[in-house]
């Protein structure tokens, strides 16, 4: 019986200790503009990872490279062990129904109902035919959001935090592996920021999903993150929990948590 406790034990270590994503010396520029200059980050299996930064920094650009929607100029982009710069286009496309990726706006189809849109993931992306099943999991994921009442709703009904919801239902359905968050709080008011954030949090210990969240929210970072990386000048400069980058001595980095002290 010990021995399956310690079995059991050990294998939920390894599981937390599974890297999904491993970016190793990153570099991509634009032009005569460098806007990665040397990035190496791990994302493991189940964790909320935070990155901080200026605008213009290459945050977005750096998740852009982990879906192949940007090809780096040097380095390695390692998702799932695969390396994604050498993935052809079949191999993409199926690399990226395993990750889902919340753009700011929601980008949320305006011509269609809140059910249509939901539904839209998953018939293209699970190829779901069955109308029952598509009805079941679009109620359960609304109930899980907390709008059921929404369904029949277009977008243009919804307030900007309910269209925040409905992105992240519209994504979370099709229950990627990986998420990546491109400032979904931005635009909200406090309140609701923060019932994002918590909804962020929630859908991660429900669907056991590993996430990169971008944010200039600290709100949101408190709230979400097991871990926060801050970029500078195209380089990371800095990596610890919320509370340990909070007491930093580095001027750079204090800037960040000046308000949350």
């Amino acid at each position: 019986m010990e021995e399956e406790k310690v079995s059991q034990l050990n294998q939920e270590s390894t599981i937390q200790d599974e890297v999904v994503v491993d970016i190793k010396g990153l570099k991509k520029a634009f032009g005569s503009k460098e806007v990665l200059k040397n990035i190496n980050l791990t994302l493991k299996k189940g964790e909320n990872l935070i990155v901080l930064g200026r605008s213009g920094q290459g945050k977005s650009v750096t998740i852009q490279c982990i879906v192949g929607l940007l090809t780096p100029d040097e380095g390695t982009v390692k998702v799932f062990g695969e390396d994604v710069p050498q993935l052809n286009n079949q191999q993409l496309k199926e690399l990226r129904t395993r990750i889902g990726f919340l753009f700011q706006s929601g980008a949320l189809y305006d011509s269609m109902t809140v059910k249509e849109n939901l539904e839209f993931a998953l018939t293209r992306v699970l190829k779901i035919k069955d109308q029952s099943e598509l009805d079941q999991r679009v109620q359960e994921m609304l109930e899980g959001i907390g709008l059921p009442e929404a369904v029949d709703k277009m977008p243009s009904d919804l307030s900007g935090g309910m269209r925040k919801r409905v992105g992240l239902a519209r994504t979370l359905i099709v229950k990627p592996e990986i998420m990546l968050y491109d400032e979904p709080t931005t635009g909200l008011d406090p309140i609701t920021s923060r019932e994002i954030s918590e909804l962020i949090l929630e859908m991660q210990k429900k669907y056991k999903t590993s996430s990169i969240i971008i944010t200039h929210d600290m709100e949101c970072a408190r709230i979400t993150a097991d871990r926060v990386v801050v970029m500078k000048d195209g380089e990371y400069i800095a990596e610890g929990t919320f509370e340990e980058l909070q007491h930093s001595e580095d001027e750079f980095v204090k800037s960040f948590f000046l308000d949350t002290i």
